[in-house]
């Protein structure tokens, strides 16, 4: 799950942060490149980088980047055997490389505009231009609409917007990289919108669905024709409901290319009038909750389509709503890094840069 989305929840113009963010690994980890936390002046976090050694080691050193504008750059060499370094009993056999960010008055600003596309949901990418130590100089961002912002104090800024728009288009593995036509390394990521969940149905077994799809980054629509069912007390992690009949409620929503979608509604007719609906749709995932015999029924016989996944969820054996959860969730969570990993080794060959060290 990207903590971008918590982190950029987290912040407000009166809580000074320092955002720490992993922009280079090598060998293994517990966490991947594009990886953010948050350090609150309070004393606080949102999101975490590792198991917990890096953290605490983190926490000393951004006492001195509160209510600065500097950032600074660690590596953390977790392989070492020996007592005195990260390596041991982490878990983990990698390097390292955290960059530390202050928050401060302009980088708040362009993390607001950050936070608004991807609620709209538009993909941000991210470039960072470091120094000879790897520490920030200058930074921009372009949105899917093409706006570019951001803070970029080095020269060739047309250049820097070109390379924005390939690799925006292009999208590159998360990490850092070296620019030859900018002589410098840059850290590329690119920010993702929560990947949305719109559930048809509002039993009591969809509650720790919503909530579990809602803890690993789903942004969680619900739908029913029943209010006492569903409301936002039942359901106080959803983002979004829609009380309706099927037609009603369906004609409501745009749906996207990326979105997921299950039929739970345990009412034959208007499981069959939402199925009928979303078979027609281009979906990421598109589930039914019960049996191979019962999809059948719905769809009159005829055999089910290859992308539709009946029984839904992944075969672990699940009994009871919160098993039935997790089997869901991971099967969800399954198909969005296949498809995140799918256009990464696509178009990861026409990289017009490569990688350092």
């Amino acid at each position: 799950m990207e903590t971008i989305h918590e982190i950029l929840q987290s912040i407000s113009a009166s809580n000074e942060g320092v955002l720490a963010t992993i922009i280079q690994v090598e060998g293994s980890a517990y966490r991947k490149e594009g990886t953010s936390m948050l350090f609150h002046k309070d004393g606080s976090r949102t999101g975490i980088l590792s198991v917990g050694c890096l953290e605490t080691d983190l926490e000393s050193r951004v006492e001195a980047l509160f209510g600065t504008s500097e950032s600074q750059t660690f590596v953390y060499h977790m392989q070492a055997e020996d007592d005195l370094t990260w390596g041991q009993g982490a878990g983990c056999n990698g390097i390292i490389t955290v960059l530390l960010e202050p928050v401060d008055d302009q980088f708040l600003e362009h993390l607001a505009i950050l936070k608004s596309h991807l609620k709209l949901g538009n993909r941000v990418t991210m470039i960072k231009q470091l120094n000879e130590n790897l520490s920030l100089s200058s930074y921009l961002f372009m949105t899917d609409e093409g706006m570019i912002f951001g803070k970029w104090s080095g020269e060739n800024l047309s250049l820097a917007k070109k390379l924005m728009k390939d690799y925006h288009h292009k999208p590159q593995k998360s990490g850092t990289v070296y620019s030859p036509e900018l002589t410098s390394h840059l850290y590329i990521h690119t920010f993702e919108p929560k990947p949305r969940l719109i559930i048809f149905g509002a039993g009591e077994d969809v509650i720790p669905l919503v909530e579990l799809a809602s803890k690993t980054g789903f942004s969680v629509l619900v739908s029913d024709w029943r209010p006492a069912l569903c409301n936002k007390e039942v359901f106080p992690k959803a983002d979004q409901l829609i009380i309706g009949f099927p037609k009603e409620s369906l004609e409501k929503i745009s749906f996207q290319p990326s979105d997921s979608s299950i039929i739970v509604s345990h009412n034959f007719q208007r499981d069959k009038e939402y199925l009928d609906y979303l078979l027609a749709k281009e979906l990421r995932y598109l589930g039914v909750l019960g049996s191979k015999n019962r999809t059948q029924r719905l769809l009159e016989g005829k055999e089910i389509p290859i992308h539709l996944k009946s029984p839904v969820g992944l075969s672990i054996g699940a009994e009871g709503p919160e098993e039935i959860a997790v089997s869901i969730v991971a099967e969800l969570i399954q198909h969005r890094n296949k498809s995140k990993e799918g256009i990464l080794h696509e178009k990861w060959n026409h990289r017009h840069i490569s990688c350092c060290g």
